[in-house]
């Protein structure tokens, strides 16, 4: 038995579902699957390098030269743009961020006559093919960064200041005892949150959908526009949604009992 066949006993059997037509997802079924392999793809991606720009820009929010040469170039080229970085991506819209990366920066990066990083053929091909999800992957990894930095310099100021001045004591620099005391420790503090944001970073990949990027909400509206039904594919990427969010948590969930246990990252 298809599954068509088994909706429509169903629908017969229960009449409340008889205005239901969720054959018409079955229909598209593939096109949910792609769209859910690209939201989570580009998830995990965006995730682990605004990670890695969290770790570095956290860092670099709290480095501070009392006296000596390096104190103004570390304030102003180091905390200050760091700064300035979070300020900017916390401060506006996911959406807009994502506009006007697809419209306005890459294609000043990328771009087959002129562009500032890549030109010619291999940027035609990029920006045919690729472009709705470098763009997409740019935006949501830049504004999860800025959150995650947020979450690093919370997390590591959470320390006690007796870790950083007996490091220091024994010869290491800001970023050996950032590397080997500090971060290990603070990883546990920062779990939660950073889990947190993951998931919100999930959900908010909807918002690509904007640019073309075939995710779960793109195919959600392909087939509202192609039936002009609205029930079925919203609640049905709804539902994938609270699937892989759940997911997501449980999985949250069991790193941070691990890291309770063994006491932070080695």
């Amino acid at each position: 038995m298809d599954f068509i066949t088994f909706w429509q006993q169903m629908q017969t059997a229960v009449p409340l579902l008889s205005n239901f037509q969720l054959q018409i997802v079955w229909e598209y079924r593939s096109l949910f699957i792609d769209g859910m392999q690209m939201t989570i793809g580009i998830t995990l991606i965006a995730v682990v390098f605004g990670t890695l720009i969290g770790l570095f820009a956290g860092m670099a929010r709290l480095a501070d030269v009392k006296h000596g040469i390096w104190k103004y170039p570390v304030r102003f080229l180091i905390r200050w743009p760091s700064s300035a970085y979070v300020t900017f991506f916390r401060g506006t819209p996911l959406f807009v961020q994502i506009l006007l990366t697809h419209f306005a920066v890459m294609p000043m990066l990328v771009h087959p006559t002129d562009g500032l990083l890549i030109s010619g053929d291999l940027a035609a091909t990029m920006r045919q093919d690729y472009g709705a999800f470098m763009s997409g992957l740019v935006a949501l990894t830049l504004n999860a960064g800025a959150y995650i930095t947020e979450i690093f310099r919370a997390g590591i100021q959470s320390i006690a200041k007796g870790q950083f001045e007996a490091s220091r004591s024994l010869g290491m620099n800001y970023w050996q005892t950032m590397r080997f005391v500090i971060i290990p420790q603070a990883f546990r503090r920062m779990l939660p949150p950073l889990g947190n944001e993951a998931i919100m970073l999930l959900k908010d990949s909807s918002l690509v959908s904007a640019i073309g990027l075939a995710e779960l909400a793109y195919a959600a509206r392909t087939v509202a526009g192609a039936y002009s039904r609205y029930w079925e594919p919203y609640l049905t990427i709804s539902f994938l949604y609270l699937i892989l969010t759940l997911l997501m948590a449980a999985g949250v969930n069991k790193l941070e009992k691990h890291f309770q246990a063994s006491g932070g990252i080695h």
